[in-house]
């Protein structure tokens, strides 16, 4: 498994740039996003297009074990890492499912405002999976006299104000802490690369959305 793999992602610029990524740099970026959805409080960026690239590469990855012989030591191996990336990518689109059944209208609505250019937090499949969950799930359970509740209001959010732990994958300087207790004031810390904090969500939502730290 040499071949390299397109992958479309967003420069700077909020533009699309073509990311080539190999095999092994896949299977990482899909552990990455794992980690991130795991750990994270709210629901992170959609990943489609990596969870694409998995499963095309997974098939690519069956069809050569076909044509290897059965006795091959080799052919256990692979079978034995294919089973773990299945089950990599399984849980992170459960994770994302649970998280989409649990704050469905703070999802929705976040999408339904999301400015453009900005990365989705739901895959079409997603979106279209919360519409349905909303109308035959939610509502369809409720009272008659409760199908008009304000469901933002009914819904807790996601908890961004809960800690994390976190793994810095680049230096960052500058970060804002907000303080804890009324009597503490703002203040200001370095994240040195490969360092380990464990640190409020929303302190940090920036940097695990560009890559710069990972949940742990």
């Amino acid at each position: 498994m040499t071949e390299e793999l397109d992958l479309m992602g967003q420069d700077s610029d909020g533009g699309s740039e073509e990311v080539v990524l190999t095999p092994a740099e896949l299977i990482e970026r899909l552990e990455q996003a794992w980690m991130n959805e795991k750990f994270a409080p709210e629901l992170l960026e959609s990943k489609s297009e990596i969870v694409e690239c998995v499963m095309e590469q997974l098939e690519h990855m069956e069809e050569n074990l076909r044509r290897v012989k059965k006795e091959d030591l080799k052919v256990s191996i692979h079978r034995m890492e294919m089973e773990r990336i299945r089950y990599v990518l399984s849980s992170y689109l459960r994770c994302r499912l649970t998280k989409i059944e649990k704050f469905f209208p703070h999802i929705l609505e976040k999408e339904k405002t999301r400015p453009e250019g900005e990365p989705a937090s739901l895959s079409p499949e997603e979106f279209a999976f919360a519409k349905d969950y909303l109308k035959n799930v939610a509502l369809k359970h409720m009272p008659p006299n409760l199908q008009k509740v304000d469901l933002l209001r009914s819904v807790p959010k996601p908890d961004l104000d809960s800690y994390v732990f976190l793994r810095v994958r680049e230096r960052q300087e500058n970060i804002l802490v907000e303080p804890e207790t009324d009597e503490q004031r703002d203040y200001v810390i370095d994240l040195e690369e490969g360092s380990q904090h464990l640190i409020r969500y929303k302190t940090i939502a920036p940097l695990v959305a560009s890559g710069a730290v990972q949940l742990i």
